[in-house]
């Protein structure tokens, strides 16, 4: 695919027409004129991002010109440019994973002095009305653990594009068997299994199960609320332990009592499994629901009920998604600051969501129009507070770990491995990495 490039810019005196009282001073007057180049992903939320930018630059006069790129494309695009002495790119979006990477190798601005500043810090930004769960997912790092806040944190990005798992199902379907909606895991597996022999050729939930990535996400979907974690706090792995088999027997069970093919889902084919109606439930991103709401896309729309993440031990949905940062040798960073702010403001959150996008404040969900133009907003809204930032380990060997867990977890679901074997290796692999890169030294 070729990369999208859009310029996205406001001349003139339209370009002036800044929306403050005539009695203040103008903070963009010095930046007016600026051209800021952007790189975001070819992604929903970032398509409506781009719908919004105009009126940043009617109100600022700071013009942006936007390369818009499929996703692994804009992250072997970022791979060259951070390097460089000069980078192409004023702000970036980065997917979650690559935090770790880009901190650690001092390719991001850490953000205090610029929210110092009082000519670049609008006072009325409100942190902390930002969802504090994507806001320490996505954005920090340096404090417990390296990767979550803490007395040694510092925030190196802002939420634009996160997300959170919630439980999306077929009202008409629960309603024609008189079923209770799942609110803890024993309640979900029951009805997962109970849905083919209520509607034969219907499967309980779709889900991601192929390997690699998507089954290693879907292992971890359930380890958090069964109250697992990869490590104990000193970098023991522990995903072997009881919880750890409970979340490899949840998702073998939801597999095994899916649609047709659930082995082999990647997320686009778990969720298209459920907009046709080869499955009574879906348990992802929130990310999906707009598309479920669709008639032109979906053939369940207006039969959807949306729930919180089931409870196991503990509530704990899911954290990821993207988020945006300045780059280091990025050349406008001051400008790039007050767009980034811009795009998370109040203001500009509920534009972008009001477009389609995922919105970054808690503030957004509560929203009356929000909640008018997107009946699911209300319940999102809840289901952030359980969002849990340490549902996996944003650190630098994470990506190889990811990639054990998800090819070994394949093999529990279409292999006939036994759950225990299969994490036992894991986590034996998983100390012998940690300990070549240098965990245990201290211990």
């Amino acid at each position: 695919m070729l990369k999208i490039v859009q310029r996205l810019g406001i001349t003139g005196a339209a370009a002036l027409a800044v929306s403050f009282s005539g009695a203040f001073a103008n903070p963009y007057a010095e930046y007016a004129g600026t051209t800021l180049i952007v790189n975001f992903p070819a992604f929903p939320h970032y398509n409506s991002v781009v719908k919004v930018l105009p009126e940043f630059t009617r109100q600022t006069g700071i013009e942006v010109e936007v390369d818009q790129l499929p996703y692994l494309k804009m992250r072997e695009r970022q791979a060259l440019e951070l390097t460089q002495e000069e980078g192409a790119y004023d702000l970036i979006s980065y997917v979650v994973f690559s935090k770790a990477d880009y901190v650690y190798a001092d390719q991001l601005e850490n953000l205090a002095k610029y929210f110092m500043n009082p000519k670049l810090a609008n006072p009325r930004y409100d942190a902390e009305d930002l969802i504090d769960g994507y806001v320490q997912n996505i954005g920090v790092a340096g404090g417990e653990k390296g990767y979550l806040p803490g007395p040694t944190g510092s925030l190196f990005g802002l939420p634009s594009g996160s997300e959170t798992s919630v439980l999306m199902y077929r009202k008409d379907i629960f309603e024609k068997h008189g079923l209770k909606v799942p609110e803890t895991y024993d309640e979900l597996l029951d009805v997962t299994c109970r849905i083919p022999e209520l509607e034969p050729g219907m499967g309980g939930m779709a889900s991601r199960a192929a390997s690699g990535h998507q089954a290693s996400h879907a292992f971890l979907l359930h380890l958090a609320p069964l109250g697992g974690r990869v490590f104990d706090d000193e970098w023991n792995p522990i995903i072997n332990n009881a919880a750890g088999l409970a979340a490899a027997n949840a998702l073998k069970t939801i597999v095994d009592c899916g649609p047709q093919g659930s082995s082999a889902f990647g997320p686009s084919e778990a969720a298209n499994a459920f907009a046709t109606g080869k499955a009574a439930m879906f348990m992802d991103s929130i990310a999906f629901a707009p598309g479920f709401e669709d008639p032109q896309k979906s053939q369940v729309a207006g039969n959807v009920g949306y729930a919180l993440h089931p409870a196991g031990v503990r509530r704990g949905s899911q954290t990821g998604g993207f988020g945006i940062a300045i780059p280091s040798n990025a050349e406008n960073k001051e400008a790039a600051f007050l767009l980034m702010q811009w795009m998370t403001s109040k203001e500009g959150d509920k534009l972008i969501t009001m477009a389609g996008g995922n919105p970054s404040r808690f503030s957004t969900y509560a929203d009356p129009e929000v909640q008018a133009k997107y009946p699911f907003a209300a319940t999102f809204g809840e289901a952030l507070k359980y969002a849990d930032p340490d549902w996996r380990p944003i650190i630098p060997p994470w990506g190889r770990i990811n990639a054990d867990i998800g090819t070994t977890m394949s093999k529990v679901l279409t292999e006939a491995l036994d759950p225990q074997e299969a994490l036992d290796g894991v986590a034996e692999r998983t100390r012998a990495l940690m300990e070549e890169e240098g965990y245990y030294i201290w211990q």
